[in-house]
């Protein structure tokens, strides 16, 4: 049996010839959030509940258009693919009906980007449920299966749905989070995951509701994965893994009290009903609740109102025909009655709450639930079920465990859960530029800190300058990767999510081409991923159809690194046979005016002959087209602040990574590695070079041993820039010195001073 294209060995991955390869990866595609027939972008209302009869066929692109996607992917250095898709996309027809023709799509496109090399784990993708609770991920039928009525969210504001907002582009920036403390999530992410304990009257086909919708998604991806092995040549050769579920919620298990907000409920912004108050709204009664708003410091109180649903319920109508999806509801689940009130949490004749603790306490221990616990039990178990399905089908697969965002691993050391094949994957957004879509260079704060009592006071929390804030984000996330491995194990760790707005500062980009704001804050962001040893990343997101008016166009997101209305970064790396650089058995310096200089050059032109003849007529154009964004937002495309995320990286390394990183302000890239042996004449270093920052003639290398060499080629289908480096055994390093570019080119600004990096190397992340 061949070895595996890329295997888990301990906490790296290995490739076929046992180097370990670093994860440099991008979300494809945001796109894949909403239908393609109707094209129902989050900001269209027409057929929206028409909800069955949709088809996601051409996302998260075209086949006509994905060699252009793929090769702008790959000439940027992105190695892994994300591959977004939803369960709506599979099954949106009706329970067990799934769309072999978006599949058969899926499958053509996996098999298009195995010709670019990208290793590919498929994403299993929603946001707040569903694109019917403000959200993407679940089909409509999952909404009337739990008994609830999409179409009364408005009036019970049970979900705030971009959709069906009066005004699409006046809908509250990140709002849509504040979902999964609406009812229509609190009640069905209980039922997906505790439904037999805290919900035990719901039953359909004589299943618990968390069987059945657990069992459905399961099925889903089991029929993927499966039409994926039948495809014969991506298992494992491009689709390497699959991940659980993104951003699980627990809903409702482990409120101590449902007439509060729960303390550790960070997230508050527009009306903010406690779950009592929601599930009053929920059963048509008016509440008064506190509004709440998001500064600096997080959210704050801001006033109060009343939402009056005017007798509306969010739940189904007891005469509403239930025999439209085949299935058969327990005569005991009655449909025009909140569920809740059906277990005895309250009485609706009264509005009297009966069961404020009703959730607290696991009804089978006794044992009072926090999250840790709900991970432990109830997530777990899923994640079991999830696993199961995929691997009944994909033995080898590797398995992105993601368990719900910035709380506690499950406890899976040295259990039969600690698989050698899984991969723990968080997320990380830094939450005061995603929620104030502004980059603060003055300060910041250490979220997980916090969240994990490192501080006296809140206040400690803050760190003052960017340097400090940098630091910040990379300790973060080093606490985040060894928090994974105290809890799960010794396995590799990707954060599958990392990315920042680009409509920062009311799009003062957009109307001026000055990205300032966004390169810094993308290179703070990749600066942490670089410092604190994680084995890769997937940014999000890459979005085909992004624009300056909607963004990503799904509830005013705006994260894509590419957009159809900015200028591609200027990359001109042309295929070319390996040529002799300038190579060293000794240390090669950066001193021009050194004996030992070694420079990287390249004198061929790469005319036109028959090896690159075919690669010359069909490479598709990388400029984009243009949209139709209104003059003021669209008349000064930029960069994107592409000059920050396309970087360069360690593709595949002899021995063990000790340390990397880019110091973008002053163009220097630095490795370290440890190797028993040295590399061979077929497998050495491999580090990506991006040409607009290393143009082959003006790199400088500086190597502590060995002999190296830079190549122009297009073996993964689209041509990049590569150093090779053989090395001697033992601890070695690399510096390669790429072109520092004038502040007009780049950073916008006059600077001179020590390079991020160096400065970030002399400081700590003080606490003030």
């Amino acid at each position: 049996m061949a070895p595996l294209r890329l295997r888990i060995e301990g906490r790296t991955f290995r490739d076929s010839k046992d180097r370990e390869v670093t994860l440099r990866g991008i979300n494809v595609a945001a796109d894949a959030k909403f239908p393609t027939s109707p094209d129902l972008p989050s900001n269209k209302r027409a057929h929206f509940y028409d909800g069955d009869n949709v088809s996601f066929l051409g996302r998260p692109f075209s086949i006509d258009e994905a060699h252009t996607h793929f090769s702008r992917l790959k000439r940027w250095g992105y190695t892994l693919i994300r591959y977004i898709f939803t369960w709506e996309a599979v099954e949106h027809a009706g329970p067990g009906k799934y769309d072999e023709e978006w599949i058969q799509h899926t499958i053509q496109v996996l098999r298009l980007a195995k010709g670019y090399g990208f290793y590919v784990f498929m994403d299993p993708h929603q946001d707040v449920w569903s694109r019917f609770t403000g959200g993407s991920g679940a089909p409509m039928w999952t909404i009337y299966a739990v008994g609830l009525n999409p179409q009364a969210f408005p009036a019970t504001e049970a979900a705030w749905v971009h959709n069906t907002y009066p005004d699409p582009a006046e809908y509250p920036k990140m709002i849509w989070a504040t979902n999964y403390t609406r009812l229509a999530c609190q009640v069905i992410f209980t039922m997906f995951f505790a439904g037999k304990e805290f919900a035990p009257r719901a039953i359909i086909d004589g299943k618990n509701i968390q069987d059945y919708l657990q069992d459905h998604f399961t099925g889903a991806c089991r029929h993927l994965a499966l039409r994926i092995k039948e495809a014969v040549d991506l298992e494992n050769d491009v689709v390497i893994g699959w991940e659980s579920m993104n951003e699980p919620n627990r809903g409702l298990v482990g409120f101590q009290d449902i007439s509060a907000i729960p303390s550790e409920q960070k997230l508050q912004k527009g009306p903010s009903p406690t779950a009592w108050q929601a599930i009053l709204l929920g059963s048509g009664r008016s509440c008064e609740m506190d509004t709440w708003d998001f500064g600096g410091l997080g959210p704050y109180k801001s006033g109060s109102t009343l939402v009056d649903p005017k007798g509306e319920m969010a739940w189904l109508p007891a005469d509403y025909d239930d025999s439209k999806y085949g299935w058969k509801r327990d005569p005991g689940w009655k449909l025009g009655e909140c569920i809740w009130a059906q277990h005895g949490i309250w009485d609706p004749s009264n509005d009297i709450l009966l069961k404020k603790d009703y959730f607290a306490k696991d009804p089978e221990s006794g044992r009072k639930i926090d999250y840790e616990y709900f991970t432990n039990k109830w997530f777990m178990s899923y994640y079991r079920k999830h696993r199961e399905a995929i691997t009944s089908i994909h033995p080898d697969a590797i398995l992105f465990c993601q368990p719900p965002v910035l709380e506690i691993p499950p406890s899976l050391k040295d259990t039969e859960d600690d698989d050698p094949n899984m991969v723990f994957s968080p997320h990380f957004y830094d939450g005061v530029t995603l929620m104030m879509k502004k980059w603060n260079r003055y300060w910041n704060v250490d979220v997980f800190g916090i969240l994990r009592g490192k501080y006296l006071s809140p206040a400690f929390a803050i760190k003052v300058g960017e340097t400090a804030i940098r630091n910040c984000f990379r300790d973060q996330l080093s606490a985040i990767r060894r928090e994974g491995v105290d809890y799960m194990g010794n396995h590799p760790c990707v954060f599958t999510e990392i990315g920042i707005p680009y409509d920062m500062d009311d799009k003062y980009a957009y109307k001026t081409g000055d990205y300032a704001s966004q390169l810094s804050a993308m290179d703070a962001n990749h600066f942490a991923l670089e410092g604190c040893g994680a084995n890769g990343y997937a940014l999000w997101v890459y979005s085909a159809m992004n624009n300056h008016e909607w963004g990503d166009l799904w509830n005013g997101e705006d994260l894509s690194i590419f957009s159809l209305d900015d200028k591609p970064l200027p990359l001109s790396p042309e295929p070319n046979t390996p040529t002799q650089k300038s190579a060293s058995t000794s240390t090669v310096s950066l001193d021009r005016s050194s004996p030992a200089y070694s420079e990287s050059r390249s004198n061929n032109n790469s005319p036109i002959s028959p090896r690159n003849l075919k690669q010359t007529l069909s490479m598709p154009a990388l400029s984009p087209q243009k949209s139709n964004t209104p003059a003021e937002i669209g008349s000064n495309p930029g960069y994107r602040a592409a000059e920050a995320y396309v970087r360069p990286s360690p593709m595949a390394t002899v021995g063990n990574v000790l340390s990397y990183g880019f110091d973008l302000r002053n163009c220097v890239f630095t490795l370290a590695l440890e190797c028993k042996e040295a590399a061979t004449e077929d497998a050495p270093t491999e580090i990506f070079l991006p040409d607009y920052h290393f143009p082959r003639d003006g790199t400088g290398v500086e190597v502590s041993s060995g002999k190296w060499t830079t190549v122009v080629d297009d073996a993964d289908g689209a041509t990049i820039h590569r150093l090779r480096w053989w090395h001697s055994e033992g601890k070695q390093s690399l510096t390669a010195k790429g072109v520092k570019r004038t502040p007009a080119t780049s950073l916008g600004q006059e600077d001179e001073a020590p390079g991020y990096l160096e400065q970030c190397r002399q400081s700590g992340c003080d606490i003030m």
